[in-house]
């Protein structure tokens, strides 16, 4: 399972540190599970399909534009299977 999250160890001195950070690694855990289970994927192929979609910020005379890469049919069936809404193509639009 460390493989999965990738741990490492924090020497967390002062028992609520401690428990907030296992519980952390807790919900981490069970998010991957819950996602692996929904998609019918292995997390290292969720977050490599996921880890693709990008957000580029386009600046031009006529002002600044934030767009998306269009998602792939793979990515897609990830988002929509984890009931996860597909983000716009244009998330900020700041005319000058």
């Amino acid at each position: 399972m460390k493989s999965t999250l990738m741990l490492r160890p924090v020497f967390h001195h002062l028992e609520p540190r401690i428990r907030a950070h296992v519980l952390i690694c807790w919900l981490a855990l069970l998010l991957i599970r819950v996602a692996e289970n929904t998609t019918g994927q292995t997390w290292d192929r969720i977050a490599h399909e996921m880890n693709r979609l990008a957000a580029v910020t386009l600046t031009g005379p006529a002002g600044t534009v934030v767009q998306a890469t269009e998602p792939t049919d793979t990515q897609r069936a990830i988002l929509t299977a984890s009931k996860v809404a597909i983000p716009p193509r244009i998330t900020a639009l700041h005319p000058r």
